[in-house]
């Protein structure tokens, strides 16, 4: 089974953010993306739970999960119209300036191999926007898992 196994590639991956803001579910695909990244270990908290009948050795209990994920791309325009993409727009306008129990949104992700989507309650902290004189303008944003995630099958 071995010989038939084979890596993914990481362009594969779909992320899309939910608009809170729709009468009706509404997925947004985030675009322009080129590098992204997952920590599963995000905000993990233990508990030393060492003791005399350790006998020298380090013990623990994980107390809190956590998780995050930095999507990284280019800034992206529509060439005709100049609108922004719409999955970058709403994260840049609709939610980086919400704060409190405001400052959540759904994210999900999955790779296109992949029957189910991976749903998280997220709070988001956007990333730096740059660029040099022959470069492209970068645009990043950090989300992280807030609760235990959930999943949709995914339809046509």
């Amino acid at each position: 089974m071995a010989g038939n196994s084979r890596s993914i590639d990481a362009r594969g991956w779909l992320f899309e953010v939910e608009d809170a803001d729709a009468a009706t579910e509404t997925w947004l695909p985030i675009a322009g993306l080129n590098s992204w990244s997952y920590s599963p270990g995000e905000n993990e908290e233990v508990a030393d739970t060492t003791s005399f009948d350790s006998d020298g050795a380090y013990e623990e209990d994980v107390m809190q999960r956590g998780a995050s994920i930095t999507l990284e791309g280019q800034y992206r325009i529509d060439k005709t119209t100049k609108a922004r993409d719409v999955g970058q727009a709403y994260i840049d306008e609709d939610w980086t300036p919400r704060l409190g129990i405001d400052s959540h949104n759904r994210i999900r992700y999955r790779h296109e191999t992949q029957t189910a989507w991976a749903i998280w309650d997220a709070t988001m902290t956007p990333g730096e926007q740059s660029g040099g004189t022959n470069e492209k303008t970068s645009w990043s944003a950090t989300f992280r898992r807030s609760g235990l995630p959930t999943s949709a099958a995914v339809t046509p």
